[in-house]
């Protein structure tokens, strides 16, 4: 995701705004990731594309649901309720999975949990093909990991409630909660194997960058999300590799769901020289906005392999499509996510945010990815016999690479 800082009156943006490049089915530790704060050129978009609606809408019909409901709904219901349901149903005609209204206090969900700073269960979850609520890295230190969950674990209950009805972000939103309490888990393993677990959950917070040298002199890299501290750690990680004279790096992105669109290019430039093409957005034909690299390229020129999987999405398509296209890394894993739609967060007076899609983004090659994802150039898969064994053939992969 990606966001840019503006102001005006609540009709036209009210208070701070940013574009968002969000990968809204990835989350970690119970909390979808996916959106946040950017600092590039500021800039208004072309009129609204939705010129089929009128400027004011009939709200008869809408009364009389309202009526219908007063009068007949047994059972609790507030004014607040009502209203939350609204908002939330207005956004949802859409029929966009990224276009969402936050109340308040999933609008302070949703910044903490970019930011890596919430309470949760330190897993990573996304919905596979068949719309199974699956764990895509059971974080290492942390509630998940220390309970025997698995990546690949299908979550098929949360607190008795299951979850194939749930949208992921109504599964995240179960699977959140205070720390110190506990929340109980129904999982199919291996496609056959139905096991209960009861996980604690803990206050999380993560650094966005982690970072280790190789055998063979080779720095590894991982960006976890794209998040307010991504570009002073990859700064720095860069830096310390360059120093140290390594001969290869491995930019670690599988499961990484994406984040801030200003991280996206701070991380690309760290290879490529300033006013090297990252992508273009978007609205329709017309080009709206164009990112370039913004220089201090200190890994320019230093053998690089970035590793891809179906969780990668969003920011790490951005980064991985533009050192492929501008020829600095070689990918290696399996074909991304595909989401190449920008959204832009709204701040609205009642202190909830709207987050609605509003661009398309293009990588330098001039593909649209959304839906389709990259194809790495070398597609290497981790077997359920490699996941057994705790063998990272993906990684051995880039290592191989780097070494010949």
């Amino acid at each position: 995701m990606s966001f840019e800082n503006k102001q005006g009156s609540t009709s036209s943006l009210l208070g701070k705004l940013g574009y968002l490049v969000v990968a809204g089915v990835i989350f970690v530790a119970g909390v979808g990731f996916g959106d946040g704060r950017l600092n590039l050129n500021l800039h208004r978009g072309p009129s609204p594309v939705a010129n089929g609606l009128p400027d004011k809408l009939n709200y008869a019909s809408l009364d009389e649901v309202y009526q219908a409901v007063k009068a007949n709904y047994n059972g609790d219901l507030n004014q607040s309720q009502i209203i939350d349901g609204l908002k939330h149903g207005l956004a949802a005609s859409a029929k966009d999975p990224y276009t969402v209204y936050f109340t308040a206090k999933e609008a302070k969900d949703f910044s903490d949990q970019l930011n890596n700073s919430f309470a949760g269960i330190g897993a990573r979850l996304s919905k596979d093909s068949d719309g199974n609520l699956i764990i895509g890295e059971a974080i290492a230190g942390f509630p998940a990991e220390k309970a025997g969950l698995k990546k690949q674990d299908i979550i098929i209950e949360v607190n008795g409630t299951q979850t194939s009805n749930l949208t992921l972000d109504d599964a995240i939103s179960k699977i959140r909660g205070p720390a110190s309490t506990t929340v109980k888990l129904k999982i199919v393993r291996d496609k056959s194997q139905t096991l209960d677990f009861a996980v604690v959950r803990q206050t999380i917070n993560l650094p966005s960058v982690t970072t280790k040298t190789l055998d063979g002199n080779i720095g590894y890299i991982q960006i976890g999300t794209f998040a307010n501290d991504t570009t002073s750690l990859m700064q720095k990680a860069a830096q310390q590799f360059k120093d140290a004279g390594v001969k290869g790096i491995v930019l670690d992105l599988r499961n990484d769901p994406g984040g801030l669109l200003e991280a996206a290019v701070n991380v690309s430039s760290l290879w490529l020289p300033q006013g090297t093409s990252v992508l273009q957005e978007r609205r329709g034909s017309t080009v709206t906005q164009s990112y370039a690299a913004v220089g201090s390229d200190t890994l320019h020129g230093v053998p690089t392999v970035v590793l891809i999987n179906e969780g990668s999405a969003s920011a790490s398509e951005i980064t991985a499509g533009a050192l492929h296209d501008n020829k600095a890394a070689r990918l290696i894993g399996t074909k991304s996510y595909g989401k190449g739609v920008v959204q832009q967060l709204i701040n609205l007076g009642d202190g909830g945010q709207l987050k609605v899609t509003v661009a398309s983004w293009y990588r330098p090659n001039g593909q649209n990815i959304n839906h389709k994802g990259i194809t790495p150039d070398d597609t290497v898969k981790i077997s359920d016999a490699d996941l057994k064994a705790t063998k990272d053939t993906q990684l051995d992969a880039a290592q191989a690479y780097l070494n010949k």
